[in-house]
């Protein structure tokens, strides 16, 4: 493309909470590191360790990147690159989740041989994660138990008006640049008073952002990739025009009916969200 500014012109509906973070950065060529580092600056952006965030360049130093990211602040950048550059914006949408993200990668326990189960998980909902939130249990219900067509069909207008699904991980919004079949979000499920739904998207960004944050930080959430709820993302309606025909959702390659050995857990928050704009 000519310009980064196209992939969110006419973009993948999945992006829109990250629209009016990228308008920050302006020029109509891709923001460089500095850009990204003034927008980051702008909006006091910390990790857990209380360290100001800092883009640099890719290096070897014996850290890893959670590591260097922990105890130094460091977040590395590669210019002109989707990947690192969804990442910035997803850490300008949603800093205390991805902080505490960031701190629970770094409490985890080591292992003898790779990851272990707790930061698989984590780095899941980094790269893949999707937060979907409703005051209608029975849509998250719906999610859990693989309902697909009941969910998006059947029930088509209480997901228009009722739910809401927010990208988080920035691979997967990577991948929303150019969308296909079988496209998947590993979901994190909360269910929301119903006031959540007449605040301001930027209300209801920061109040997402403090809930997620507070689930991240709890170290008995996500221990295990099976605790992050497959949804397939071209069945939500409206983001894509073949999903307007009913027979859309029979095909069985894009929308399974998958079998779990543990259920997903949904967050029911005992806050009231009434008063914010």
């Amino acid at each position: 493309m000519d310009a980064w500014r196209d992939g969110f012109a006419e973009g993948f509906p999945l992006l829109w909470p990250l629209r009016e973070v990228a308008a920050a950065a302006h020029g109509p060529d891709w923001p460089s590191r500095a850009t990204m580092q003034r927008a980051l600056d702008a909006a006091g952006i910390r990790t857990t360790s209380g360290l100001p965030l800092r883009l640099v360049a890719s290096m070897v130093d014996g850290l890893s990147y959670e590591q260097r990211l922990f105890c130094r602040g460091e977040l590395e950048f590669r210019e002109r690159n989707w990947h690192d550059l969804f990442n910035v914006l997803v850490w300008l949408s949603f800093p205390r989740a991805k902080a505490a993200l960031n701190a629970r990668h770094h409490a985890a326990p080591a292992v003898s041989l790779g990851r272990g189960p707790v930061r698989d998980a984590l780095t899941l909902f980094d790269e893949s994660g999707l937060i979907v939130l409703s005051a209608d249990g029975h849509l998250l219900e719906m999610i859990r138990g693989f309902g697909w067509k009941e969910l998006f069909w059947t029930h088509r207008a209480r997901v228009i008006d009722g739910m809401l699904c927010l990208p988080f991980g920035h691979a997967l919004c990577e991948k929303a640049l150019s969308p296909y079949k079988g496209m998947t979000g590993h979901s994190l499920l909360f269910t929301v008073e119903p006031d959540f739904f007449r605040l301001s998207p930027a209300a209801q960004l920061r109040e997402t952002d403090a809930r997620v944050a507070v689930h991240l930080a709890d170290p008995g959430a996500i221990l295990d990739t099976r605790e992050l709820a497959p949804l397939p993302l071209l069945g939500i309606p409206g983001w894509c025009v073949a999903n307007g025909d009913e027979s859309y959702y029979d095909d069985r390659q894009q929308f399974r009916l998958g079998r779990r050995t543990r259920q997903q857990r949904h967050v029911s928050s005992p806050l009231v969200m009434k008063g914010r704009a």
